[in-house]
């Protein structure tokens, strides 16, 4: 890790006067064991560089030290993880001139913009040189918990601002655990069930907070239904509550953004190429209207494949040198989220700025965000599954192709890229004219990989052995053509490099500032690939590809690189950082025991502070309104006659309850299969059939909740997130019990370390992730305290293998039947229609 360092060296025409002998102590600055402290450490240290952190007592007195670094007689590490936490930064210079050299200077600078103080001592702590004074903390206004309280009480604002009020015994316990967790800087995790009013129980704290306080607070999401909600609905009622004005902002991944620059390059390439495209032509012509830039209001939304060519994206933007700044969408957001108090963001981008400043950035300056202090996790039983897929790296022939196409591609007999381009500025050189050849050699290499991936047979996922195995010989092929693209791709990178080296004026056209760009992205590739090929190297990831589809069913290969414990990530970047974080979710215990979510976040053994974890249950009326039935004559799931079995059940169940029902899967292959089978059937039954992956995901559930003689077919995704109150869903069928494929290339990994530690990965892993998922499908049916409905598990391993208990004991209490088929419809349509 590189370490800035702070210098004893002076500048020649800085004169200081310093007392060489003891005389008393700083007692202006120091308190008398403060100052003992600091002496003794120098001591210590045989007399040379000490770096200290102070904290004050009274104001303007360092009653406590914590030595953090030790140096040479001119220099000591200049540690940021350490200066952050203290109030002022104090190091000692050995000669006794404490006149700050440049590199003192320089580090005060960015302390003091933290409001953070810097001091130089002698080595005897009698005489103090003040380079920056420390901010006083200002302080902050804790909650009075009851008058938090009030609002949601009978007669309180919330009652008189919704139509239908409820008071809720276990929402107010909630909130009041909110209070906790800002008053006292703490850790707070809530399993609130369906109906509990999670939002409103953490909003109210945490709008009042930053009211009072003009604290920032950041909300992250799993989804963009919820990130809608908090700001179009449940903001503006906590504003009517409170009256009071809280400042908030949505904030998107920058990939959520249209770029002008990209957008008009765009326009002008199809224009040399002689190309139209209907779907650039509609983008340009929203872009002279639009006010936020965002994909979600473009109508129709555009392709991955269109938008890719437009939208924003970190490593291809000019910043000061773009022509379209001033108009530039990410920037507006930008100023909309530093001028609002309260963000809200989903999980990814949040970890997008957290890898930013656990990377050096420090956590009081913007990053991805605005400095923030306290964070609420909503939906967090994502956490871990987002943390993963953020801090995971990935690669494939297209984006290979495209890193190459920005160099020389060929169209309709057309030549162009930055290789073109850099000859016109430049002029031409051997180097420029080999372009054309290499680009052609480095897509050839990339091509070869994906078709010899494509060519393995033994299953849709390959995952690569690290440490003491023996690799296959499949193994080393990939690896040597991994080395093959690596070569290639850093061959370009070191030309492109070169040339750029040449241009050495300050004024620099875009054609240069794309090059650098260019040559940014082939470094990265090229990084990739050598990780990938000394794999075995680095047992802490996962090293795998996948075979994938393109949007026009073209199979290609996707090469990953997957952290395989994210756990201590989330634990320095998150917990170890932030004054408050509170999680909450619906699923995040299994059977009240948060063990496992616990161990999965690096919660588990968390030294920073108590974590004070809580379980809600549901209010809602589950034991009446609910039937949980599962037919005891199904086949096993791994038996050859289950997709028939369920076919047929399916056909009848949906058939008796006139649709209105939602169908989960575990895998495409057996939705597509059912789907198939029962389709023509249910239609001339007079019942809709919607499936997953017909049509855009928020128009299907919007077809499902507006038609309620429908059924919609569907697996991963809508497992979560689906909020179809009332008639439209009555029956929820989950086809078999929610287990991660055995064959999971990451599953795989982490089962065998936790073997290796002497665990079980069934117990440990496995059961609790599945028993949590399952609970997510339940709860899709009951969304309001009037719904009514059957769960239907057509998997018998529920109720005839040991572990069926921990499945239903993560349950809510309901009425059940389970029997045979014939006496299971029968109980749903007695249960349906009494």
């Amino acid at each position: 890790m590189h370490l800035d360092t702070f210098s004893d060296r002076v500048e020649p025409l800085q004169v200081v006067l310093v007392l060489l002998h003891a005389c008393d102590m700083d007692t202006h600055r120091f308190s008398k064991i403060a100052a003992e402290s600091l002496r003794e450490a120098i001591q210590d240290a045989g007399g040379r560089e000490v770096l200290a952190i102070g904290r004050q007592g009274e104001p303007g007195i360092v009653s406590e030290i914590s030595i953090a670094a030790r140096g040479g007689h001119t220099s000591v590490p200049a540690i940021r993880h350490f200066m952050e936490q203290g109030d002022i930064v104090i190091h000692n210079h050995p000669s006794g001139s404490l006149g700050p050299s440049s590199a003192d200077l320089a580090v005060a600078s960015d302390l003091g913009a933290m409001g953070i103080g810097f001091f130089i001592i002698n080595n005897t702590a009698t005489e103090t040189y003040v380079v920056a004074e420390p901010v006083e903390k200002r302080q902050l206004k804790k909650l009075v918990l009851d008058e938090v309280v009030s609002h949601l009480l009978p007669g309180g604002a919330l009652s008189k601002s919704v139509e239908f009020y409820e008071a809720r015994d276990s929402q107010i316990d909630m909130l009041e655990a909110v209070v906790k967790a800002f008053n006292e800087d703490g850790i707070l995790v809530v399993e609130a069930g369906t109906g509990v009013g999670k939002s409103l129980a953490y909003l109210l704290p945490a709008c009042r907070w930053v009211a009072d306080n003009k604290e920032r607070v950041v909300i992250s999401t799993a989804t963009i239904n919820l990130q809608q909600q908090l700001i179009e609905k449940d903001i503006p009622l906590i504003e009517k509550i409170l009256k009071r004005k809280i400042t908030s902002a949505l904030v998107k991944g920058r990939r959520n953004y249209l770029c002008l620059r990209r957008l008009h390059e765009a326009v002008e390439e199809n224009i040399l190429f002689r190309e139209s495209d209907d779907e650039l032509a509609s983008m340009e012509k929203w872009a002279e209207s639009s006010h936020s830039g965002t994909k979600s209001d473009i109508s129709p939304i555009p392709s991955e494949k269109a938008w890719s060519r437009v939208c924003s994206e970190a490593d291809s933007c000019t910043g000061l040198r773009c022509v379209y700044r001033a108009d530039c969408f990410v920037l507006m957001a930008r100023r909309e989220a530093a001028a609002a108090n309260v963000l809200i963001v989903n999980h990814h981008l949040l970890f997008s700025d957290l890898a930013i400043r656990s990377a050096g950035a420090g956590y009081d300056v913007t990053a991805v965000l605005p400095p923030y202090h306290r964070i609420i996790f909503d939906e967090a039983h994502n956490i871990e599954k987002n943390a993963t897929s953020f801090f995971s790296s990935g690669l494939n022939k297209y984006a290979v192709g495209r890193a190459l196409g920005m160099l020389y591609r060929e169209l309709k007999n057309r030549k162009t890229g930055l290789s073109i381009a850099l000859v016109r500025i430049l002029g031409p050189t051997p180097v420029l004219d080999s372009f054309p050849g290499l680009v052609r050699q480095t897509h050839d290499a990339a091509n070869k990989l994906d078709k010899i991936a494509l060519g393995w047979e033994q299953g849709k996922t390959c995952r690569f052995s690290v440490g003491d195995r023996e690799p296959t010989p499949f193994e080393e092929e990939i690896s040597a053509l991994m080395e093959e693209l690596r070569r290639g791709i850093a061959d370009l990178s070191h030309r492109l490099n070169g040339i750029l080296e040449r241009y050495d004026e300050e004024d620099e056209p875009d054609e240069i500032i794309s090059a650098k760009i260019a040559a940014r992205r082939l470094e990265s590739i090229a990084l990739f690939c050598g990780s990938f090929q000394s794999h075995r190297e680095n047992p802490d990831s996962v090293y795998w590809f996948e075979k994938s589809k393109t949007s026009a069913g073209e199979l290609f290969a996707e090469f990953k690189v997957t952290p395989l414990d994210v756990a201590e990530i989330l634990k320095d970047s998150v917990f170890s950082r932030f004054k408050t974080v509170v999680c909450t979710s619906a699923t995040l215990a299994v059977k009240e025991d948060f063990t496992h979510w616990l161990r999965s976040c690096g919660l588990y053994s968390h030294e920073k502070s108590p974590v004070n974890s809580i379980s809600l249950a549901s209010p809602f009326p589950y034991e009446d309104r609910v039937l949980i039935a599962v037919p005891t004559d199904a086949p096993d799931p791994n038996e050859q006659d289950y997709q028939t079995f369920i076919s047929a059940f399916i056909k009848d169940a949906l058939i008796t309850s006139e649709g209105k029902g939602l169908v989960l899967f575990t895998s495409y292959h057996m939705l597509s299969q059912t789907y198939k089978a029962v389709c023509d059937d249910l239609s001339n039954s007079g019942i809709r059939t919607l499936v997953q992956g017909s049509d855009d995901r928020s128009r299907l559930l919007s077809m499902f909740a507006s038609d309620t003689n429908s059924a919609l077919f569907a697996t991963d995704s809508f497992w979560e997130g689906v909020d179809t109150p009332g008639e439209s869903l009555r029956v929820v069928i989950i086809c078999r019990l929610p287990f991660r494929v055995p064959s999971d290339p990451v599953l795989e990994a982490k089962h065998e370390r936790i073997v290796s530690k002497g665990g079980n990965p069934f117990g440990e892993l496995s059961l609790p992730e599945a028993a949590i998922k399952l609970k997510q499908g339940f709860g899709r049916l009951m969304r309001r305290s009037t719904d009514s409905g059957v769960v239907i598990i057509t998997d018998p391993r529920i109720i005839k293998k040991w572990y069926g208990e921990a499945f239903l004991g993560t349950l809510p209490q309901t009425k059940r039947s389970f029997g045979p088929t014939a006496n299971i419809l029968h109980d749903i349509e007695r249960f349906l229609y009494p």
